[in-house]
């Protein structure tokens, strides 16, 4: 199981938010170019060489979320100077905007609000960039919610992702919004139900609060979740990079 770190960006700061509240705001950093190095840097020295290859840092956009604008490109081509590779999401809501954010040097992009209300979109994008465009699916109490978490729906997460699976998508990363933020534990049962629902590979996010939680998430590895994104729990130094690395690799 990869670790992926995440680098959530709001007014230009990075910054963490308290299950997609706005209004629980705390910055970590003045400078998210480079806290996006500092994560890089540690997991190059983290792993052998062949399995950094394939690391990767998670880029949010949170006014892009909000607003439905990407308003990150400089950052991110200040990412891809440093040879970061990263994927983003946030914002992104049109063809052009996941063209520019590819021009910039973005590994991956994940499609969230534009893959659930415009899913021809997501057909024609994943046709125009195989392996590249990933799907966010956040879901509160099972439902998908968009907009940066502010609107909910009435669609059925596992519903959604059968759906974005069917047209392409090479990857899912699953949120549940109420364990994001709060260090509680990620929510492993329901990624694990959702993961097991497709055949892509799934992330999971949200709520890891200690080792033990990455510990727990390895079960997942079987139903097809291979990476999982830790946020608040890297900045308040529960544990390094390096430790979760380390328990994410460790033999059962």
């Amino acid at each position: 199981m990869r670790i992926v770190p995440a680098v959530d960006i709001r007014g230009g700061f990075c910054v963490n938010l308290v299950q997609g509240d706005y209004a629980q705001e705390t910055v970590f950093s003045e400078d998210p170019v480079a806290q996006g190095r500092l994560w890089w840097q540690a997991l190059k020295e983290s792993l052998p060489e062949a399995d950094f290859q394939e690391s990767i840092v998670h880029i949010v956009d949170l006014d892009g979320a909000k607003s439905g604008v990407c308003c990150v490109l400089p950052q991110l081509q200040k990412l891809s100077a440093l040879q970061i590779r990263y994927e983003v999401g946030g914002g992104i809501r049109t063809l052009e905007s996941i063209a520019k954010v590819l021009g910039a040097g973005a590994e991956r992009v994940i499609l969230g609000t534009a893959a659930y209300r415009e899913p021809e979109l997501l057909v024609e994008a994943c046709s125009r960039w195989p392996g590249r465009i990933v799907v966010g699916i956040d879901a509160r109490n099972g439902y998908v919610s968009l907009s940066g978490w502010l609107e909910d729906t009435d669609c059925d997460a596992l519903e959604f992702a059968r759906t974005v699976e069917a047209a392409g998508a090479s990857r899912i990363i699953y949120t549940d919004i109420l364990s994001d933020g709060m260090l509680a534990g990620p929510n492993i049962e329901t990624t694990g139900t959702l993961a097991r629902s497709v055949q892509i590979p799934v992330t999971i996010s949200g709520g890891v609060s200690a080792l033990d939680d990455i510990y727990n998430a390895r079960v997942l590895v079987s139903s097809g979740v291979d990476e999982i994104i830790i946020g608040r729990a890297l900045y308040v130094r529960q544990f390094t990079v390096a430790q979760a690395v380390a328990a994410a690799r460790e033999r059962s």
